[in-house]
């Protein structure tokens, strides 16, 4: 008898067990699948990785796969080929896109960042750095036409340097290999992200100078956008998405620096702890984020100023076609 109830007692924890096992298999298949593919990975982006850590997407209903297409150009094409479902990039992009006429065109629903996020590393350390210090200078900007290029461009000419006549910032080399050109000897400087710029800093290949962001000002960096036909056949998705990372920037928020170093190590895990706590304090001190993630009519008009000073935008995108509010401001109701 006592077998019997011992091979009973086995039987029940092996179901117990497997119920367990084809719950959660049942759990991860009800999750609907994004392909989120971004401009680049960089902490500069953290509110983002708080919402994949902390379980916002999940909680909405979504298994994020995210891919890295390093450069915005690349993004776009995948978005509009329908390798991706979701962009994320400067609004840059979906102005070309849209000027071009196409009837699928690109629209931004939830801004993140709204500075620049690079910093200008040179090959010595400059305490004293100050931007009529490049006059005669050769910089590795990345490529033309990309916000990382005109936002320096930008910057470069308001301290009254002319390109290229007092500066010669090259738009020849990828975004994605920027770090290794310049520790291969091109240029004197370079517009790197974090934690590439602070890495090359740790292994004495370059000094951070300058923060671009702090010297740019407000911009509408970085934002997602959908084409126009997937919004319109997925709103609830897009809704549910924009929920996600709203709660990530709020959980950044409403975190310490430490908290927030933490919970997105995962996603730099050849980072230190004590970098990332550093780096993501500089975004926070530099005000990186957009709180409420909407895109303002001023707000694209001065990017499009800024693409004029560039001499890359011949003609100006209808703000009402390619951002939407709805989404974020829905979003915000949710969140109070």
């Amino acid at each position: 008898m006592s077998k019997y109830f011992k091979n009973i007692g086995i039987f029940l924890v092996l179901l117990i067990i497997l119920g367990i096992i084809f719950t959660g298999c049942t759990q991860k298949s009800d999750l609907q699948k994004i392909r989120l593919m971004e401009v680049t990975h960089s902490l500069f982006y953290t509110p983002q990785y708080v919402a994949l850590t902390q379980g916002f997407f999940e909680e909405e209903g979504f298994e994020i796969e995210l891919i890295n297409g390093k450069g915005a150009d690349k993004v776009m094409t995948s978005l509009i080929s329908g390798e991706a479902d979701i962009g994320f990039m400067g609004p840059e992009a979906s102005i070309y896109i849209y000027n071009e006429g196409k009837d699928n065109y690109a629209v931004n629903f939830a801004q993140l960042t709204q500075r620049d996020g690079s910093f200008l590393v040179g090959r010595e350390k400059n305490d004293d750095f100050k931007w009529e210090d490049l006059e005669g200078a050769e910089i590795l900007g990345g490529r033309k036409g990309g916000m990382p290029e005109m936002t320096l461009e930008y910057v470069i000419k308001n301290h009254g340097l002319k390109i290229p006549e007092n500066v010669n910032v090259r738009t020849d080399v990828q975004f994605d290999v920027l770090a290794g050109a310049f520790v291969a000897g091109e240029g004197d400087y370079v517009s790197l992200f974090e934690p590439v710029a602070t890495q090359l800093e740790l292994e004495n290949k370059g000094a951070i100078v300058a923060s671009i962001g702090e010297a740019a000002g407000y911009i509408p960096y970085t934002a997602y956008c959908a084409t126009n036909e997937y919004i319109e056949k997925n709103p609830e998705i897009i809704q549910s998405f924009t929920n996600a990372i709203l709660k990530g920037m709020v959980w950044v928020q409403e975190h310490s620096t430490e908290e927030v170093a933490k919970a997105v190590q995962s996603q730099f895990p050849d980072t230190d702890i004590e970098v990332l706590k550093t780096l993501v304090d500089r975004y926070k001190s530099q005000d990186s984020w957009k709180p409420d993630l909407i895109i303002t009519e001023k707000g694209l008009n001065h990017l499009m100023d800024i693409m004029e000073l560039a001499g890359e935008l011949d003609k100006r995108a209808d703000y009402e076609k390619i951002v939407t509010t709805e989404f974020a401001k829905e979003a915000m109701k949710n969140i109070q």
